[in-house]
């Protein structure tokens, strides 16, 4: 078992201290957090120690870095950890600032095969199946499309100061998705932008609705539809249009049973958060870290994947604030 240690022990820092105690090839030993009453619970529910920063990157023993801390000190860390000699997993973004990312290029550049990104989305199998329709042409050539990615419900008006905003918080996720489907990247972003939800949100200096469109250098257009509220649950749909036919990937439900009598047809709910509806996606990650620290793969998204997701959302939030287009 390769022996790792975690930054972090909040929502995201749990999924990931647990999925990295859950893998057979993982050995989770340290935990740490400036918060011991948070941290404290969940490192003995794994049989982790508390630990400070300075002691997991000078243990030798030590050889992958998990990133979980808050999003602003993401790249502080990563680059400690990888100034160490570490292979690190850092949960996404990298950063929330596309120049102070760049300002880092030169050093990340060099950490090639030591840095994975996780934009857990890639890891989802159904995601990777629809990929794979597209790319073996079953479909014929990719055209158009289109991306639903609807929150249950608003987040507290507390969290939109240290998000980043819509662009780089939600559809992040979407900017990182759109060109891996599509196998090209967009050259130009229109983005349109609303706050309909929460007046809270618009006074903070956020929006809550967005549509945006990608085109890319071929033609090929992805339309990707944000909402922070969908009032049904956690909408995740994403449909693929192709010159011979069409792919498609539902939402998931709770179970596959469906009750049907004179009042029509009922079928479970779907997921309502993120956490439940890409659990299998969460620790697949986990997976693909261990085979990087095994010398297996390559990280699938690092520093480039994360230079070309925060420039697509920089893009679209220049739109949707101009009314413009932004050629990139």
């Amino acid at each position: 078992m390769i022996k790792v240690a975690q930054l972090g022990a909040g929502r995201m820092g749990a999924i990931h201290a647990r999925n990295a105690a859950a893998n057979p090839r993982l050995d989770l030993v340290a935990l740490v957090d400036p918060r011991p009453d948070v941290a404290g619970p969940l490192a003995q529910a794994l049989g982790a120690r508390l630990a400070r920063f300075e002691e997991v990157l000078a243990d030798p023993d030590i050889k992958g870095i998990i990133v979980a801390s808050s999003t602003d000190a993401h790249l502080d860390n990563a680059l400690s950890a990888l100034r160490a000699g570490k292979i690190v997993f850092c949960e996404k973004p990298l950063d929330l600032d596309l120049a102070r990312l760049l300002a880092a290029s030169g050093e990340l550049d060099k950490a090639d095969g030591k840095l994975f990104v996780a934009f857990n989305r890639r890891f989802d199998p159904h995601y990777q199946a629809l990929k794979a329709k597209i790319d073996s042409g079953e479909i014929g050539k990719l055209e158009s499309l289109h991306i639903v990615n609807h929150d249950p419900a608003a987040p507290p008006p507390a969290f939109i100061p240290t998000s980043g905003g819509l662009f780089k918080d939600f559809t992040i996720h979407d900017f990182d998705l759109a060109p891996w489907l599509m196998g090209e990247r967009p050259v130009e972003v229109f983005a349109w932008a609303s706050c309909l939800i929460d007046p809270e949100i618009g006074r903070l200096g956020d929006v809550d609705t967005a549509k945006v469109v990608l085109t890319t250098a071929s033609g090929r257009l992805c339309m990707i539809s944000n909402s922070r509220r969908s009032g049904y649950g956690y909408d995740q749909r994403i449909e693929a249009f192709g010159s011979r036919g069409a792919a498609r990937v539902d939402n998931l439900t709770n179970t596959a049973v469906s009750v049907w009598g004179q009042t029509g047809a009922l079928a479970d709910r779907f997921p309502y958060a993120f956490i439940d509806r890409y659990a299998g996606a969460y620790a697949a990650e986990m997976d693909h870290f261990a085979d990087i620290l095994e010398g297996k793969a390559a990280p699938e998204t690092g520093f480039a994947a994360s230079v070309a997701s925060l420039e697509l959302a920089e893009a679209a939030a220049r739109s949707a604030t101009t009314g413009a287009p932004v050629r990139l």
